[in-house]
């Protein structure tokens, strides 16, 4: 098995602490432990014993965490150290040699890699630009989406709300993904960490109770603004939920037992929705700075306004590629953004809008001097900026097999 690097984690790992300005982060401003807890919780914290916690999570944590799934329980519910570990451990459990992935494009490629690791081939579907109803979209291309799910298809991936784009499947999108998945007998594997930081409207619904063999991987890093607690799920059938425990028992073994107990805190049903109002809050507030600040440049810059998320996925008409850009801005400004190749979908950028409102437009001026010198490219009446529907799948085409390792 050969594990290819994970680019774009190790580009953030690598420089985010180096950095003048970071841009590269999709989750909101953190929240501090001394907003998390009152009171008598407070002191519990301080009193409690730092050994190991319930390996799978403790009874309560669960329960929390099954409450925001209609109809789940605890039998359904594995703690993961954050959402990677949840979905490596599902990619893990799921995948033999021999079996294919059905992928949605553009996304963020951590369950690519596992996929091309533990299957033998992936298949890329894509999110598309229409215009809907006067408005333009990310929209799923469903024909796309029977192209790629076949007969030795064993997992369907989708990320909603989406990274990078922010999109939001609607019910009919939703809808296609199960026939697709029914059709064949695939699980979905829907990656749902977004959920709860929405722009507008409710809560995004999800996948959970729409079929019977969906994986729900979710944690406290975006939607909740806790990522410094490692605290992330799997949801699923119980039976599958015991086998991704397995596991585990070979990796990380259990949640650091502060985490675990923070986590319950965080997950209790009136204060989860009070740190989703304070997420949407921060989205909301910020997310106009930067389209203000696409409008400016609109001759070399345009994008679709996000659903959720506090990430902005932004085309530019220009050509240069998208890692090279970003390359330039880190060293010539000081300033990390994430680059669209790195996400299945070259001559766009990712601009993370969850910082402080200051730290936001400081980091905004920085990109200034080399995206106004680019030398913006002829665009046709009504066609898409290059890259845009046709871009390459991520190292290679998407139905391509993997090297032997």
């Amino acid at each position: 098995m050969r594990i290819e690097p994970f680019k774009m984690e190790r580009m953030q790992s690598r420089y985010e602490n180096y950095v003048d300005c970071n841009l590269s982060e999709s989750g909101v401003h953190p929240m501090r432990v001394s907003e998390l807890l009152e009171g008598d919780d407070r002191r519990r914290l301080f009193e409690a014993e730092l050994g190991y916690s319930q390996s799978n999570g403790t009874e309560e944590l669960r329960g929390r965490i099954a409450a925001f799934y209609d109809g789940a329980g605890v039998e359904n519910v594995l703690v993961t150290n954050g959402g990677s570990e949840a979905n490596f451990a599902a990619f893990w459990a799921l995948l033999e040699p021999g079996d294919r992935v059905a992928y949605m494009l553009p996304n963020y490629l951590q369950t690519w890699g596992l996929a091309r690791a533990f299957a033998d081939r992936t298949d890329a579907f894509r999110l598309v630009r229409r215009r809907d109803g006067g408005a333009e979209r990310w929209a799923l291309d469903v024909a796309g989406l029977e192209r790629a799910v076949g007969k030795r298809t064993r997992i369907i991936l989708v990320t909603n709300p989406n990274n990078p784009t922010g999109a939001v499947l609607n019910e009919a999108e939703m809808d296609a993904v199960v026939r697709a998945a029914r059709r064949v007998g695939a699980t979905i594997v829907a990656d749902e960490i977004y959920r709860g930081a929405e722009v507008a409207g409710s809560t995004t619904p999800t996948f959970w109770g729409r079929y019977d063999r969906v994986l729900i991987t979710s944690g406290l890093s975006k939607a909740f603004g806790l990522p410094g607690l490692r605290i992330g799920w799997v949801v699923g059938p119980p039976k599958v939920v015991e086998s991704l425990w397995s596991r585990r028992d070979y990796t990380t073994i259990a949640p650091g037992v502060l985490s675990d107990r923070l986590a319950r805190v965080a997950l209790e049903p009136a204060r989860r929705e009070a740190i989703f109002s304070r997420t949407r809050g921060i989205i909301r507030a910020n997310l106009p700075v930067v389209e203000q600040w696409i409008r400016r440049r609109g001759n070399l810059l345009d994008h679709v306004p996000p659903q959720a998320g506090a990430i902005v996925f932004v085309a530019y008409h220009a050509g240069v590629r998208s890692s090279a850009l970003a390359e330039r801005l880190r060293v010539e400004h000081s300033v990390l953004i994430c680059p669209g190749d790195q996400f299945g979908l070259d001559r766009y950028i990712r601009i993370g809008f969850g910082s402080d409102p200051e730290a936001l437009r400081r980091g905004l001026q920085r990109l200034e001097p080399i995206l106004d010198g680019l030398k913006p490219l002829r665009r046709a009446a009504a066609g898409p900026p290059a890259g845009r529907s046709r871009g390459r799948s991520p190292s290679r085409p998407a139905a391509a097999r993997r090297p032997p390792g």
